[in-house]
């Protein structure tokens, strides 16, 4: 039999078939657009949102020869998808990228709650997660909330339109308001953001044991499924990346090139010790946790080079970057180009890019060099941040395409990277995740026998030398920037 997984990202719906023995059938792609009405805003149709899954679904089932046993579904993290009591959207999805609300978590940075907030769940906030969004839409939207009745997530709005069941995964939940100890929502993290009366707003969470559920008549239709074909809610999609990866047991690590450069670690335990960074995502399988720094600012960043640089495409800009040697000839580069700052392993919503060093003496194949380097010592910190002992990292997503970034990650960060077979790795962790929510694999363990790794890449001793330097230096700098950032105030996040 054959099942269907869905991958609904912020500037891409995927769908994938899968054959029964795990192999990849057919890709079927759907752009969405993110909606920008202000400075700063980052917003979504969800009834598009839901239209492009459809149409990607129907498109692969035209290739499927046998009955599909299940669907699951990932998505994009983070950000607020507001419906009412009847599962309708109250407005459009405010995203992980949105900005709008960059003063209020500047505000309780200087009050010292963010700093308090991870020394609870292990996580800092930033502007693109709940806790913020709903405070914002307190202050400057209060109709829209008064008509909402839950706060639900990406992957928790599809799953209430493929089976009326309105909930979130343990992977969603986690930011901004579960005690990831208790894995359970906490009142004290609500109370410290003044959000005591968002309490009714919060989705059941849905564990293991209920991660399937029945696909609806009216979803059935609409996709061109067998009313009551299992529906999975799997993880959010940088987790569901991860399972894809087989990056499931402690101490296994891997990093995203996509929208965001996602570096994730699995620890055993829950660490919310030292200085507040990153994420602390709840794992549904045993007490295991995923420390997750995910940028605000990645594949992105080599687009605006791109287009900065006259070239048509990014594959140009690494074959242009290979002109140039370890170090740009001195240019570095702080890759900083979100317009809501950086939110990993730092938090900082005015953080902005800067390129040191530039010189009439530099030409295009240095700037392009530096970029890739910038982006590839951001890998580096949020592995250092991670205060875990990486033996390797794995690597996914659009920008593991590039051997030449892959070589030099391996360089920069000192350990061997190592990249997919998948073109779709966010879908094989759903398919991972569906299998064992449907009894065909014991656990997530075993169901890594499905995962496959296609190209290595070992750190050249002399390079990884010279990259150790830098980095110090990348950190020296990026301090000295930061003093600057906060003068462009009036015109930053949300302005």
């Amino acid at each position: 039999m054959a099942a269907v997984a869905v991958d609904a990202g912020t500037s891409m719906i995927k769908a994938v078939l899968f054959g029964d023995d795990g192999a990849e059938i057919v890709v079927s792609r759907r752009a969405t657009e993110v909606l920008r009405p202000r400075p700063g805003w980052a917003e979504q149709d969800m009834a598009a949102v839901w239209e492009a899954v459809v149409a990607a679904v129907r498109e692969v089932l035209t290739h499927a020869r046998d009955d599909v046993r299940f669907v699951a579904l990932t998505a994009q993290g983070d950000g607020c998808w507001l419906v009412d009591e009847d599962g309708e959207p109250t407005g459009p999805a405010i995203l992980w990228s949105d900005g709008r609300a960059a003063e209020v978590v500047e505000g309780w940075r200087r009050a010292g709650t963010a700093e308090k907030a991870f020394q609870l769940n292990g996580s800092l906030g930033f502007s693109g997660l709940p806790h913020a969004i709903l405070t914002w839409l307190h202050e400057h939207d209060h109709a829209r909330l008064s008509k909402s009745a839950t706060a639900l997530y990406c992957g928790g709005w599809l799953f209430s339109r493929c089976t009326g069941v309105r909930g979130a995964d343990f992977s969603d939940a986690s930011v901004p308001f579960l005690d990831p100890r208790a894995r359970a929502y906490s009142p004290e993290l609500l109370a410290l953001f003044g959000l005591d009366w968002a309490a009714r707003l919060l989705p059941e969470i849905i564990d293991h044991t209920a991660r399937s559920a029945p696909l609806t008549g009216e979803a059935a239709s609409r996709l061109g499924l067998a009313e009551g074909t299992p529906v999975v809610l799997a993880p959010y999609d940088v987790v569901s990346m991860a399972v894809g990866m087989g990056v499931t047991e402690p101490g296994q690590a891997c990093t995203i090139l996509g929208t965001t450069l996602c570096t994730e670690v699995v620890h055993d335990t829950v660490d919310t010790s030292g200085e507040p960074s990153g994420l602390t995502i709840v794992l549904d399988h045993g007490t295991d946790v995923l420390r997750a720094f995910p940028t605000l600012a990645g594949t992105e960043v080599l687009d605006w080079t791109t287009r900065m640089l006259g070239l048509e495409h990014p594959r140009e800009l690494g074959a242009l970057a290979a002109g140039s040697p370890p170090g740009a000839h001195g240019l570095i580069f702080l890759p900083y180009l979100s317009p809501a700052g950086e939110r990993a392993p730092f938090l900082d919503p005015y953080a902005r890019g800067t390129f040191w060093g530039l010189s009439l003496e530099h030409d295009r194949a240095d700037l392009a060099r530096a970029v890739f380097e910038g982006l590839s010592l951001v890998i580096r910190d949020c592995v250092a941040a991670s205060s875990a002992r990486v033996r390797d990292l794995r690597l996914c997503g659009g920008g593991a395409v590039s051997d030449l970034w892959c070589q030099l990650i391996a360089d920069v960060v000192g350990v061997p990277t190592a990249r997919s077979a998948d073109t779709e790795v966010g879908a094989r962790g759903a398919f991972l995740s569906g299998l064992v929510a449907t009894g065909a694999e014991p656990d997530l363990a075993a169901a890594s026998r499905h995962v496959r790794l296609a190209s290595y890449w070992q750190p050249d001793p002399d390079r990884a030398r010279h990259y150790t330097g830098l980095y110090g230096r990348f950190l020296e700098l990026r301090e000295i920037a930061a003093q600057g950032w906060r003068a462009g105030e009036t015109t930053g996040p949300g302005a």
